[in-house]
């Protein structure tokens, strides 16, 4: 049995770390609830039965009276037994939940625990920053709703119950939160328990449902470490498996019953909306890469799944998106080929409707052909803004680069704004450097073409390979704007060679195409950067071996 520490004067606050074969990272963890301060009455690390070295680094903390190990005898196969087993030991009046592989940035506590007392919140939300491992690139989660210099409005607001902004449904994170013990044990809110992924999905619904006093907040709390080349990846970077689609579309399920049977119909509605709008498109860009087997089984599980959804919660989705659904529900069989690329391409973070451009027997555009035509209701009200327009590009390098842009007329749209110009931004992967270069755009067969240059020595990073990503602004007669990923021609498969640029200098060039055919350019000079293109060829063929 754990004895409870002794209460500290300034102490209100229980933080849960859970750890699993994590000996790594656990005690950076650990070490960052403890630096909150005195309002961190206790750190709960519960270690779900690891096979690692995790005990003995949370046996040295024992010189630490704030931290209480709880050690499970068998792993429970997911987050959620770990997590309700540290509330359970918890004795301090809120709690907050901290991964092992991640950690808490410093004040945040404090921060969150003055806004729950001042404002009486049974919840009070962080920000929560995405970090990738190793290149350090940040981003914020859920941006619309906590990131102001994004246009998130939130931050600041005290709501009791969020059915006034079912936007909130998009943060399904359990960490970016403080919450009242009470609260959590008065409505019984647990998470899942056992190997039921997505967790902290069904434990969100379930705090949502029951109505809390919460207040937003943009205060930095939680950094989330993204570590896509572990040797075990977290569950959310296990997207090739469809299991762990399985999961999701489970979870999501879920969710909804639990808004329903809470009679919260609303918050249903509003997480089957963003079912179309955020997992739907993550998971359906990349299909072409997948096996023909999972596709088919993705498919047919991602059909039913749909064929249940409220009608309100289609049409509350974004144009796009309520054409994927009505593809998807609508044709049987996945298709395949050029296809399933142009179903990938709609789906992209930036949604684009490729050639051909099918019309139905009455003259309606249609994304599908026949036996299913699908219609692209709202094609025509979209505002410029919003234009799935497909910009193809050609790329040239040498001592200068040259990307030449064909710019597709879609349906009628592209033509009546008038397209007077391109800007082509380039976007560097790891730091996140950009440049850009903008020409005029020209009448021509397919649409519009317009060529832009930049110098290539602008595009090198010394003793690294630098990846580019391209996107195209276009700017038309009025003044308006419209934002495409340039993508890889049709037939395009990838380029690969030696080019001399400037003073004879000799570069690695490649060019190549995602999934979804968005266009990479990717250079190095030196040879610190071609070692770097070897190791990468190398690691990819012992990946697949």
């Amino acid at each position: 049995m754990i004895e409870p520490p002794r209460p500290l004067g300034a102490a209100r606050v229980s933080v849960v770390v859970i750890a699993y074969d994590d000996a790594e990272h656990v005690g950076d963890a650990i070490r960052s609830a403890l630096a909150q301060g005195e309002a961190v009455g206790e750190v709960v690390v519960v270690d779900d039965a690891s096979r690692d070295a995790t005990p003995d680094v949370i046996a040295g903390f024992a010189g630490e009276p704030r931290v209480r190990p709880l050690l499970r005898d068998v792993n429970s196969g997911g987050c959620g037994t770990p997590r309700n087993d540290g509330i359970a030991a918890a004795v301090h009046p809120y709690v907050l939940f901290l991964d092992s592989d991640d950690v808490l940035i410093p004040d945040g506590v404090d921060a969150l625990l003055a806004v729950a007392e001042q404002e009486r919140a049974d919840v009070v939300t962080g920000l929560c920053v995405r970090r990738e491992l190793p290149e350090g690139r940040e981003t914020v989660w859920a941006a619309s709703l906590y990131d102001v210099s994004r246009g998130a409005t939130l931050p600041g607001a005290v709501l009791d119950g969020v059915e006034g902004h079912p936007e909130l449904v998009l943060d399904t994170l359990s960490v970016n939160k403080l919450y009242r013990r009470d609260f959590l044990n008065d409505h019984a809110i647990r998470f899942p328990e056992g190997a039921f992924h997505y967790e902290d999905f069904v434990f969100g619904a379930r705090v949502q449902a029951a109505a809390p006093r919460l207040a937003v907040t943009d205060v930095p709390l939680y950094v989330w470490h993204v570590r896509r080349r572990a040797a075990n990846l977290s569950i959310s970077l296990r997207q090739a498996s469809l299991a762990n689609w399985e999961h999701r579309v489970a979870a999501h399920r879920a969710v909804v019953e639990v808004f329903r049977k809470a009679e919260r119909p609303a918050l249903a509605v509003a997480a089957q909306t963003k079912f179309l709008d955020y997992d739907l498109p993550m998971y359906l860009r990349e299909l072409p890469r997948r096996t023909a087997a999972y596709r088919a089984d993705w498919w047919t599980l991602t059909r039913d799944h749909l064929a249940g959804f409220d009608d309100a919660a289609v049409a509350a989705a974004p144009a796009p998106n309520r054409w994927l659904y009505a593809g998807i529900t609508a044709l049987a069989a996945v298709p395949e080929g050029r296809e399933l690329t142009r179903f990938a391409e709609l789906a992209a973070g930036r949604p684009r409707l490729v050639p051909p451009y099918r019309r139905a027997g009455d003259g309606a555009p249609v994304l599908a052909a026949a036996p299913a035509d699908v219609p692209l209701d709202g094609l025509a009200e979209l505002p410029p803004a919003r234009l799935p327009v497909a910009v193809d590009g050609a790329v040239a390098v040498g001592g200068g680069t040259r990307v030449t842009l064909t710019v597709h007329e879609l349906y009628g749209r592209v033509g009546a704004l008038r397209p007077v110009s391109v800007r082509v931004g380039f976007t560097e992967r790891v730091s996140a450097a950009t440049l850009s270069a903008e020409a005029p755009l020209l009448p021509a067969d397919e649409g519009w073409t317009a060529t832009v240059r930049v110098p290539t020595a602008k595009l090198l990073r010394a003793g690294r390979l630098a990846s580019w990503s391209l996107r195209a602004e276009l700017r038309y007669a009025d003044g308006s704007t419209g934002c495409a990923e340039v993508r890889a021609p049709e037939g395009f498969a990838g380029r690969r060679g030696v080019v001399l640029g400037r003073f004879g200098r000799v570069l690695l060039v490649q060019v190549v195409a995602s999934a979804r055919r968005g266009l990479t350019l990717r250079l190095t000079g030196g040879a610190a950067g071609a070692r770097q293109v070897v190791s990468g060829r190398i690691r990819r063929l012992l990946a697949k071996g």
